[in-house]
């Protein structure tokens, strides 16, 4: 069989015309050959394989982008890359469910708080402050980032909660919105002078004492239905009053080694 025309192999792959010129210009499946008289696209048949791959990717709901990175690896890193594919798709499935299920019961008026609100005293303190613009698919990097920078044992801690590592959120973050968000770092007022001399890209200010409310997280409710249900725990818990500050989520343990039903966060109101 010699060269195809792009509509015998659109006929032949059952991708349309439209789709095969959209994955030319991509880099997704480039012709074997362009007439250099009338600009046809020619393929071979052996495209036709690598076509019916990217077609079942595409039906499957994976992004161009990655249909490409599958297309080029072997059979079975291929195999294994959409099994990762897949498991991150159904990981985000469950988290819009239970972002439903909570705007449901919002709507509805049915259903509880599944937090209960604390309160307590922060005294002042010194933070070591990392500021940035972030979506909510950049935020656990970020996050990550500055535990890796900070949490090799080299930079002093406080004692207790007080101690322990937040972010602060100026703004909504979301797909749409990028906050911003500041990562702190509380550190020994007698060495801030000193600490902010090693890190001069970062902020060093005071934050002021305090009281907060709080609700504790488990390993299981840090998503973004667990947080939005914390949030609005606060919300009602606060009524009429006026929150001083924006929300901050408080990290307290490894969020990767936790037990599903271990704490390992607060979300926090100051006030």
């Amino acid at each position: 069989m010699g060269l195809l025309t792009i509509g015998a192999f659109a006929k032949e792959s059952r991708l349309s015309p439209k789709a095969l010129r959209l994955y030319d210009e991509l880099g997704l499946l480039i012709p074997a050959r362009i007439d250099p008289v009338n600009g046809y696209r020619l393929y071979e048949p052996d495209q036709l394989e690598r076509a019916r791959l990217v077609a079942w990717l595409r039906r499957a709901g994976m992004p161009l982008a990655r249909i490409r990175t599958v297309c080029d690896l072997e059979p079975a890193a291929a195999a294994e890359e959409l099994r990762a594919y897949w498991a991150r798709v159904e990981a985000e499935h469950a988290s819009r469910k239970d972002v439903v299920a909570f705007l449901v019961e919002r709507l509805t008026g049915e259903g509880g708080s599944m937090f209960e609100v604390e309160v307590r005293e922060v005294p002042e303190r010194m933070l070591l402050i990392a500021k940035r613009s972030v979506t909510i698919d950049q935020l656990a990097g970020f996050t990550t980032e500055q535990v890796a920078r900070f949490g090799n044992g080299t930079l002093p801690v406080l004692p207790g909660i007080g101690g322990a590592p937040f972010l602060v959120f100026h703004g909504e973050v979301d797909a749409d919105s990028d906050g911003p968000v500041e990562w702190c770092r509380p550190i020994p007022a007698e060495q801030a002078d000193e600490i902010g001399r090693r890190f001069p890209d970062l902020q060093v200010r005071a934050d002021p004492a305090h009281r907060e409310a709080y609700v504790r997280l488990t390993a299981a409710q840090v998503d973004e239905a667990g947080s939005m249900r914390a949030i609005q725990a606060l919300r009602d818990w606060a009524g009429e009053r006026e929150f001083s500050g924006p929300p901050r989520q408080v990290f307290f343990a490894d969020l990767t080694t936790a037990a599903e039903d271990a704490p390992v966060s607060d979300l926090v109101g100051p006030f």
